[in-house]
């Protein structure tokens, strides 16, 4: 399976292919923040409530909050490198 990664990778490459370089880098991060919504609906609702019983946990609440939004940077590092 490894031996076959740069071959899979010229044909994604490919400048024939199917969708454009472009396309690609605006899937990445759609997708990406999609996946991140998706991540921040839960960890926002369990942060809300566990500051509300206890506002000790204010700081860890927030540092899962912001987590999920490391992949919306890495995805715009995608579409600079791309």
């Amino acid at each position: 399976m490894i031996d076959a990664l740069p071959e899979l990778t010229n044909v994604v490459l490919d400048s024939h292919s199917a969708i454009p370089k472009e396309a690609g880098a605006a899937l990445a991060v759609g997708l990406a923040a999609l996946g991140t919504g998706y991540a921040q609906r839960g960890i926002g609702a369990a942060a809300v409530g566990a500051v509300a019983e206890d506002s000790d946990n204010l700081i860890s609440g927030l540092i899962f909050t912001a987590i999920p939004e490391t992949l919306i940077i890495i995805a715009f590092v995608t579409i600079f490198v791309v």
